[in-house]
């Protein structure tokens, strides 16, 4: 079992990533893995963040179900399932290091230019999604993280931050559900994945709450820029 501290410092950590996430529409297991890495084995870690990420999910949609882009969801869900298999091969027969600095240096750039230069395409069409959420299932398949050519999607096609926020937990929601059973299958759900992940339903329930309503307040061009500023913090922690 747990001891207080422990349960008080994942608590703490899981409500900042949730209110995150729920203001911003991702990056919550992208904080939250290496913060929890300090304190617990990655074996626990890992399982608790997947459950909290469902609940998130599951939360913010029973509430903004209609701000949903359904049509671009289904095209991303697909083409994510496309480029897992992709991912594996990748993580299998190509070095990690280069392949994290590959990516880091990408994000950081894209998110750099971005910034600086915020005369972005605008996509008008649903078909785009595909090669996204193909990109989206390389990444998931090697590392886990397929919120990144998600989220640059969900900027291109200019979403507000509504909808930007709904959507990606749409996408995020059949993710965890998959990880989640996987979890299972392996033997990751012990008692102290339990206590942990039960305990910190308070502070995600806040986490949500005090997000969503950031996630109101915030203009759609500054919204653009925190997500590019998120991108490069990615970036930054692909590299470390």
């Amino acid at each position: 079992m747990a001891s207080p501290t422990l349960t008080l410092v994942t608590a703490v950590i899981l409500f900042a990533c949730t209110f995150i996430r729920s203001a911003v529409g991702f990056g919550d297991a992208l904080l939250a893995m290496p913060l929890l890495g300090m304190v617990m084995s990655l074996k626990t870690a890992s399982p608790v963040v997947a459950f909290v990420g469902f609940v998130i999910s599951l939360m913010i949609l029973l509430v903004d179900r209609k701000a949903v882009d359904f049509r671009s969801t289904w095209r991303l869900i697909a083409a994510t399932i496309a480029g897992v298999p992709f991912g594996l091969w990748l993580l299998n027969y190509v070095p990690e290091q280069i392949v994290k600095w590959v990516l880091g240096l990408t994000l950081i750039l894209y998110g750099v230019n971005s910034l600086f230069a915020p005369r972005y395409p605008h996509l008008c069409h649903e078909r785009y999604a595909f090669p996204f959420g193909f990109a989206a299932g390389i990444l998931a398949g090697a590392y886990n993280t397929n919120g990144p050519p998600i989220a640059i999607y969900g900027v291109l096609r200019r979403w507000s931050p509504e909808y930007f926020r709904a959507t990606m937990q749409c996408y995020f929601l059949f993710s965890g559900i998959a990880t989640i059973i996987g979890h299972g299958l392996v033997g990751l759900w012990t008692p102290l994945v339990w206590h942990l992940a039960l305990w910190v339903m308070p502070g995600v329930g806040l986490g949500i709450y005090l997000g969503g309503k950031a996630n109101r307040l915030i203009p759609q061009p500054m919204f653009s820029q925190i997500i590019f500023g998120l991108l490069i913090v990615v970036g930054g922690l692909f590299l470390i």
